[in-house]
């Protein structure tokens, strides 16, 4: 049987990423069962979000450490109310899109409705960037998975986004207090905040002429790698996703460790049947 599933996002002057969140949980969880709070009470939901639950917060600016703490707080909140009505609750920013290898032949409510972990698990971290050499511009109407090909295998998006049992995240859904890491065979968190140079120019823009500089000069890191390293087939995922297993940082003891390895593989055709 599946069980009942919530999602959570927060977000602020969002509105790609946040209507694709929407888009992609709703299908996954229904969308009665999505939770978005907005970061100000100016802020507007997309139009796809009629149906889902919205909740808004006025903004306050802060630091980022300290709005990251706050954002978290705010979320974890909500999901431990949320346990009283839900069985699993997912949480992660609205960039990032949890999915299951088709391969199972299962959709992810499914998949983690038969789940055998008891507070939390992870899918494998996927820092997916535009490949400057052979990708264009996006297309915002279409999937992101048909325009983008190349990932880096990343520890920092290795995330614990799916709690079974109340508990709290720590900044950024990075780790959860008091539990362990379980990075699952089938399971791929796909991060595309720099899914397209463009879009990141225009956020910079917003922060002034000296961020735009910057990023002109010196490019963005994952789509500095995607572009310019070698990329590797699937073999390097389960090598990755051993390591990650096994090894954690001393100064971070529950989160996932890679010795510094940048590995950039080509992501699996199949995976644009989940429609991201």
């Amino acid at each position: 049987m599946t069980k009942k599933i919530a999602a959570i996002t927060m977000a602020r002057n969002d509105e790609f990423f946040l209507s694709r969140w929407i888009e992609y949980y709703g299908r996954e969880f229904g969308i009665e069962n999505l939770y978005i709070i907005l970061d100000g009470i100016d802020q507007n939901a997309p139009k796809n979000a009629i149906g889902a639950n919205i909740i808004k917060l006025p903004h306050v600016d802060m630091s980022r450490a300290t709005g990251d703490k706050y954002r978290i707080g705010k979320i974890s909140d909500l999901a431990q109310d949320l346990f009283k009505k839900y069985d699993i609750v997912l949480g992660c920013d609205s960039d990032e899109f949890l999915i299951v290898d088709p391969n199972t032949g299962k959709s992810l409510a499914e998949y983690l409705s038969k789940s055998k972990h008891k507070t939390t698990v992870s899918g494998l971290g996927l820092d997916i960037g535009q490949n400057m050499n052979f990708e264009k511009k996006l297309n915002t109407k279409k999937s992101m998975l048909d325009q983008r090909g190349y990932a880096l295998l990343s520890t920092r998006y290795t995330k614990p986004v799916v709690l079974f049992r109340p508990a709290r995240w720590g900044s950024g859904f990075h780790s959860v207090h008091g539990a362990n890491f379980h990075i699952d065979k089938n399971l791929y968190l796909l991060h595309f905040g720099a899914v397209d140079m463009d879009m990141l120019i225009k956020k910079a823009e917003k922060r002034g002429a000296d961020w735009v500089n910057h990023l002109r000069r010196r490019g963005n890191g994952t789509i500095n790698l995607v572009t310019k390293k070698r990329t590797h087939g699937e073999m390097f995922i389960k090598f990755a996703r051993g390591i990650q297993r096994i090894f954690r940082p001393i100064y971070a003891l529950d989160k996932p460790a890679m010795f510094g390895l940048k590995i950039v593989i080509t992501i699996p055709s199949r995976f644009k049947k989940t429609g991201v």
